[in-house]
């Protein structure tokens, strides 16, 4: 007797093919979302208070340096028969403070006085008060701001693409290239920072260019040596091998490969730039070798106020609070993003 086939040919349909909603039975962790790389930078950097407050500084700061100089209604470089006067605000005169009277040392004791009513200037307010050449510290105070933000910036901008360049250059092609490159780098450390930026400015024509210069010239050595560094990591890692199996370039592999894996170091080194120029700029100026009269820096104003520190404190005390306040951001800011940009500080965060 013939044994019947009870199996049947199976026919498929349209619903076997049909993609199966199964979100509901498998176990999805929503509580960690993905998430990009600099997206989770920017709301860990964010949950950094102090760097968040010295961002909300350096914007404050750079807003009164742009339009600051406009507010007063005086130039920077105006001179009136208003010398020496005292801090006076319309408004708050009337509650004892800021009414341009100031307390001075004499040979018999000291003295209150008020400058404003000696002179009949009824109607003249200077918020951070006069110099002795009548010049609004308020007008100046913010354009040496912005003339110091401006030297820090451009000064710091061009040492990272020289120190970034020299040191990715230096620690890509090794052997001879990386020993004369940095025996040069040592030549250039050796000599003191100070010395190469005071002769400089001693044979050139004294201004802002020749700051920024100056600066340009000492300044790339740190820069040089963090992209080296970095290099030195990379450079044996899979994705450069790759790159060189596809018959890369050089300049290719450093400048389109590594560079976008090391811009964290390189940002978070330009922050720490900025109060380092920021300073020698002032430092600079206040030894008479920064911008010109009747030009005017924070370093300048500094030493414009050192001089009649003793009799008129008041005119150093905004350009040494504008610094000071410039300065800590930027290192508050630096300090956010170096723990915002630095895997290894992921998980203490």
């Amino acid at each position: 007797m013939a044994e019947v086939d009870t199996m049947t040919a199976y026919v498929p349909t349209e619903d076997d093919f049909k993609l199966k909603d199964n979100t509901e039975n498998i176990a999805i962790d929503n509580n960690f979302a993905s998430q990009s790389y600099w997206k989770e930078v920017r709301k860990k950097f964010f949950h950094n208070k102090g760097a968040v407050v010295g961002l909300a500084f350096v914007i404050i700061l750079t807003i009164l340096a742009i339009i600051g100089p406009m507010i007063s209604g005086y130039a920077y470089s105006e001179q009136t028969s208003g010398k020496n006067l005292a801090p006076r605000i319309q408004g708050i005169e009337n509650l004892g403070i800021f009414d341009g009277s100031e307390t001075m040392v004499t040979t018999t004791g000291t003295k209150k006085i008020n400058g404003y009513a000696q002179g009949k200037l009824y109607d003249t307010f200077y918020w951070f008060g006069s110099d002795k050449y009548g010049r609004d510290i308020f007008t100046r105070t913010w354009t040496g701001a912005r003339v110091s933000l401006i030297i820090a910036v451009a000064a710091t901008i061009i040492d990272m693409v020289i120190g970034m360049s020299y040191g990715l250059i230096s620690g890509y092609f090794g052997g001879k290239t990386d020993m004369i490159m940095q025996r040069i780098l040592e030549v250039a450390n050796g000599i003191p920072r100070l010395v190469v930026v005071t002769l400089l400015l001693l044979i050139l024509k004294p201004g802002m260019i020749t700051i920024i210069f100056a600066l340009m010239l000492t300044e790339w050595i740190g820069m040089s040596r963090i992209a080296r560094a970095e290099m030195l990591k990379l450079k044996e890692q899979e994705f450069v091998l790759a790159s060189k199996t596809l018959d890369a370039g050089p300049f290719f592999i450093i400048f389109k490969e590594i560079l976008p894996n090391i811009i964290g170091p390189v940002i978070t080194q330009v922050m720490f730039s900025i109060p380092t120029a920021i300073f020698t700029e002032a430092f600079l100026s206040f030894v008479g070798l920064g911008i010109p009269v009747p030009q005017c820096s924070l370093g300048s104003l500094i030493s414009e106020g050192y001089n009649s520190f003793t009799t008129h404190p008041y005119q150093i005390i905004p350009p040494i609070i504008v610094m000071a306040l410039l300065m800590l951001s930027f290192n508050l800011i630096a300090d956010g993003l170096r723990e915002a940009l630095d895997p290894k500080l992921k998980e203490t965060s």
